[in-house]
């Protein structure tokens, strides 16, 4: 897909981040944008931002872990613009810590919207492109995480890593079904966005969890809030995201500095053993500008 004047893009998580960089690179290539987020002030304002800017958008607000709630965004694309041609699954939130500290309150929650809410996307919109016979593409976001051996949220790292596999999965059933849709699964590193703030919209509000100063559990999150804020920006994402839809590569990787965990993790699996040393909470630098490879 190289021609994006005048074509139709929907984005989730549209209203922040990634989402916004995204959807300002969407009109800067001519595109018309659907904005989806289940945060409507933020929305909102992003709305009346990206038109005051001269972008033709819809918003529309998404809880995109409810299939009927992707759905109806589905069908006021249709209705608003007629079609469908980059569909962009970018809602993603974080919380919970290991597998036995986080509640099935947690679990439920990072399922139902990072990987139920792509699920529902696909679901949604798939048909549809396909329907048209018409150049378009997919982009899932997961994460460095979902390829990475460790991550300090375990129901992060699990849906993300089901992203991956889920992605990979939609190529190949797209290219057997000789369809002219595509679709690339974005692996991003640390970005600036709020993604450790992302309890502001979980349902009955944030969780109540005191975390001791000086644990270990503080140290890291310390980290990974300092390596968030001084990230990569959304707008340089957004153009590493086009350059792989316009040569339609399955995996889109913001940061090349990772690639070195993720081989040895490869090579870590088919020689059936774990890896030891160089992860992020095993070697745990004690300053946030120490230098670390490790996921987002």
């Amino acid at each position: 897909m190289n021609d994006f004047n005048a074509k139709v893009a929907v984005i989730t998580g549209a209203a922040s981040g990634i989402g916004r960089g995204l959807a300002e690179r969407c009109l800067h290539e001519g595109m018309r944008v659907v904005l989806a987020d289940i945060e409507e002030p933020a929305l909102r304002q992003t709305e009346s931002e990206l038109r005051k800017a001269g972008g033709m958008v819809l918003a529309v607000q998404t809880d995109v872990s409810k299939a009927a709630d992707v759905e109806a965004l589905a069908r006021r694309t249709l209705d608003t613009f007629g079609a469908v041609h980059l569909l962009v699954n970018n809602a993603g939130v974080a919380a919970g810590g290991t597998i036995w500290e986080s509640t099935p309150e947690d679990w439920a929650w990072v399922m139902d919207v990072n990987l139920m809410g792509v699920i529902h996307g696909l679901r949604a919109f798939v048909p549809l492109m396909l329907a048209q016979g018409t150049e378009g593409h997919v982009v899932n976001t997961a994460s460095i995480a979902g390829v990475m051996p460790y991550h300090p949220s375990a129901p992060y790292q699990t849906t993300k890593a089901a992203v991956v596999a889920l992605t990979e999965n939609l190529h190949y059933s797209l290219v057997m079904s000789n369809a002219r849709v595509r679709a690339s699964v974005l692996c991003p590193g640390f970005v600036n966005t709020r993604i450790l703030d992302s309890e502001r919209n979980r349902p009955g509000g944030p969780r109540q969890h005191e975390v001791d100063p000086s644990s270990r559990e503080a140290e890291v999150m310390a980290y990974v809030r300092h390596a968030l804020q001084t990230g990569l920006s959304p707008a340089r994402v957004a153009d590493l995201v086009f350059d792989a839809i316009r040569q339609e590569r399955l995996f889109i990787f913001t940061h090349p500095e990772y690639m070195g965990l993720t081989r040895q993790r490869l090579e870590a699996m088919l020689s059936g053993e774990a890896l030891s040393g160089g992860l992020f909470v095993e070697e745990h630098p004690t300053r946030p500008d120490s230098p670390v490879e490790a996921p987002h």
